[in-house]
């Protein structure tokens, strides 16, 4: 097939947005010698390009640009949000369902954290996701062990600082109780790591569940575990919206 030709632009944006890694992925891709062009390896991300033709990757070519494409995929507990893992553990990439094309995580859910995992071919588009300043609202069920008052629940809308870090304003509600534990819905826009789990910890919880249920538009809803499917054009259209909508505070 004809590789389109593109604007003249660094060979990390071009992989990047064909989907085969972020750009800081595809710079140490190229550090550890598994890109080439004709095959001839790269050594330095400093290289403009105008079209992918005879780029490949593990020796593997690269397939043209094409339209971004976003799945919603069902993560269980016990898996790495990698593409491999040095100690050997478990990764979403041993159990995503076959058929898919090469996709990239938006984002990471830690490894006993389950629900909804967002992947995309494009990576452009996961490191706009990525950025806590994207604003795009992510909703979590969390079950945690302790006593929480509402008090201290609604004090965490007006952003809490945890060991010299900063977190945004979050919105958490009580759902129902069970014995010790308390079921709470949580809602945050940055994504700063580990930052459900460091917030509420910080209020005297203790989590021991985290379900992710909701990224902007998109909901988990009924997808199965380790099941994933393609995000409707229109739910893609919405979600790049928001990215460009006002944030909170800018002029």
């Amino acid at each position: 097939m004809r590789q389109t030709e593109i604007a003249p632009q660094r060979i990390a944006k071009a992989l990047a947005r064909a989907g085969v890694g972020s750009r800081r992925d595809i710079e140490r891709m190229i550090g550890e010698g598994r890109i080439a062009i004709d095959g001839e390896k790269l050594t330095s991300p400093a290289l403009n390009i105008i079209s992918l033709k005879g780029v490949t990757v593990d020796g593997e070519p690269v397939a043209g640009i094409a339209p971004a494409k976003l799945y919603r995929f069902h993560k269980p507990a016990g898996f790495l949000t990698a593409a491999r893992d040095p100690a050997g553990r478990p990764t979403i990439m041993d159990i995503l369902p076959a058929g898919l094309p090469r996709v990239v995580p938006v984002g990471r859910l830690d490894m006993n954290t389950e629900g909804l995992l967002l992947l995309t071919t494009d990576g452009e588009l996961k490191r706009a996701l990525e950025l806590p300043s994207s604003n795009v609202p992510r909703v979590y069920r969390v079950r945690a062990f302790g006593e929480v008052s509402q008090k201290a629940l609604e004090s965490l809308a007006d952003g809490i600082s945890i060991d010299g870090i900063h977190y945004g304003p979050v919105l958490a509600d009580v759902e129902r109780k069970t014995g010790h534990n308390v079921w709470l819905i949580v809602t945050i826009r940055e994504g700063k790591n580990r930052e459900v789990r460091r917030i509420l910890e910080h209020i005297g919880l203790q989590v021991n569940r985290l379900i992710r249920v909701a990224y902007g538009p998109i909901g988990l809803d009924d997808l199965p575990p380790r099941m994933a499917d393609e995000i409707p054009d229109a739910d893609l259209a919405t979600l790049k919206a928001m990215l460009k909508a006002p944030k909170p505070g800018s002029r």
